[in-house]
């Protein structure tokens, strides 16, 4: 008895220093990914609306943090009650959890995957937001954000990676959220706006990004937190799966950048800076779910469909008539789609798990399992948030004026303005000093 109690106390995981570190510097490059996500929106809109499309990502790290704290950490990952949602009173306000306490068999503690996991829920709302540019006002996208976490992200949370979550246990494959994340993300954008409707001026007025340095500086720093992302879900890297992943995501990410370019190309005509990074945040999503089920090779098939859905996909608003201002649909729901479903068919089961595709002779079992899980988590995030942005629309307001859209949203919501242009020229003092005007002969030369 007494060498079986040593046995299983030898076999007990004890706190790595190594992989602790690891995954703190993996959430603080998921935090990073929030205002990464911030720039990416906020160079694609307008001037008038930057400052906000910055805000509404924003806010999300000081709203989900504090109710991840207060409750979400235990509703995504406490106790399971029946396969729909946890609880666990010591992880309320996180006040009763010890300090070197270990998170569920793994060598880390509890505090370091409370965090890890804040970050995924912080950046998921902030995800929708770039579905809504323009028109929503900031005080109901607070509370929208407040009640859509707690309604929809913290139960899906923990079907999708919670003990005992019904999708958990049923083997749906989603390695960093496809599902969890993006899907949730895409869908809820899509509820969202068949309620509160288009723009002022939707396939009428030009709207074109105002700033796309913003929006490749806004790529690259999420290209760079992706790799916290992605290889941070393993928990650990004892093993190497979470090397694996890592190699995934950038060999996932390039493909379908260059898939997209080369769409673009011959649709177009043109290699736009906006297609490169759209097309890079595609390869991104579609890696988060498959990356740790495939190889190398297959992250390449994965990264270029998915490059090759999207740019075909983000054309759909203008055909069906919703306005998904920055294409959140199209990039971050069809490109989880593609990746969840495509870990039924290029899972080679020698990573992760030991579950094949059907290119890998696994058949259409886990195909099946992927589709199941796809479009649950679609239908529900789609029903709920539509209903949450119908009773905020009945009650307080979604939308602001159309006056004050078309007057620019930042001014009315923020009082504020990104740039400052009354330096630029043009006071008395500036017209005092310039250059003597040019006579009509200069004119006539310059023309």
């Amino acid at each position: 008895m007494a060498s079986a109690i040593t046995t299983l106390a030898a076999d007990a995981p004890t706190l790595s220093a190594a992989n602790t570190g690891f995954m703190l510097i993996c959430s603080a490059l998921v935090m990073l990914m929030t205002p990464g996500l911030a720039f990416f929106y906020g160079g694609m809109v307008r001037v008038k609306s930057s400052l906000n499309m910055l805000m509404m990502s924003f806010i999300s790290l000081g709203i989900v943090t504090i109710l991840w704290v207060l409750y979400g950490f235990s509703l995504a990952f406490g106790t399971d009650s029946g396969s729909l949602i946890g609880w666990n009173s010591d992880y309320v306000g996180l006040s009763g959890i010890g300090i070197t306490e270990l998170w569920d068999g793994y060598t880390i503690p509890v505090y370091v995957f409370a965090v890890f996991q804040l970050m995924f829920a912080v950046i998921t709302p902030a995800l929708i937001s770039g579905a809504l540019a323009d028109r929503v006002k900031f005080g109901a996208w607070v509370l929208f954000t407040a009640l859509w976490v707690t309604v929809v992200y913290f139960p899906v949370a923990h079907w999708v990676w919670g003990a005992g979550g019904w999708l958990f246990e049923l083997g749906v494959i989603d390695f960093a959220g496809g599902t969890a994340v993006h899907i949730n993300a895409g869908a809820a954008a899509l509820g969202v706006i068949l309620v509160i409707g288009k723009r002022v001026g939707f396939k009428k007025d030009p709207m074109r990004p105002h700033s796309l340095p913003l929006v490749m500086l806004g790529a690259g720093l999420l290209w760079f937190g992706w790799f916290g992302f992605n290889a941070g879900s393993w928990l650990g890297n004892d093993d190497g799966v979470g090397a694996v992943m890592f190699v995934n995501t950038q060999v996932a990410t390039a493909a379908a950048m260059l898939a997209w370019l080369g769409y673009e190309k011959l649709r177009h005509g043109s290699f736009t800076t906006l297609g490169a990074a759209s097309g890079a945040v595609a390869g991104l999503v579609a890696s988060t779910p498959s990356g740790g089920a495939v190889s190398p090779l297959g992250a390449i098939a994965v990264g270029a469909i998915a490059g090759l859905l999207c740019a075909m996909a983000v054309g759909l608003k203008y055909k069906f008539g919703y306005d998904d201002s920055l294409d959140v649909i199209g990039v971050h729901l069809v490109g989880g789609v593609v990746g969840s479903l495509l870990v039924g068919l290029f899972a080679t089961g020698g990573v992760q798990s030991d579950v094949a595709g059907l290119f890998y002779g696994g058949g259409l079992e886990q195909l099946g399992k992927q589709a199941i899980g796809v479009f649950a988590v679609l239908a529900y995030s789609l029903v709920a948030s539509a209903l949450l942005a119908f009773l905020l629309d009945k009650t307080i307001g979604m939308r602001v004026s159309e006056d004050d859209e078309v007057a620019g949203i930042d001014q009315v919501e923020h009082a504020e303005t990104a740039y400052d242009f009354s330096g630029a020229g043009g006071g008395a003092a500036s017209r005092s000093t310039a250059a003597p005007a040019p006579s009509a002969a200069s004119k006539k030369v310059d023309a």
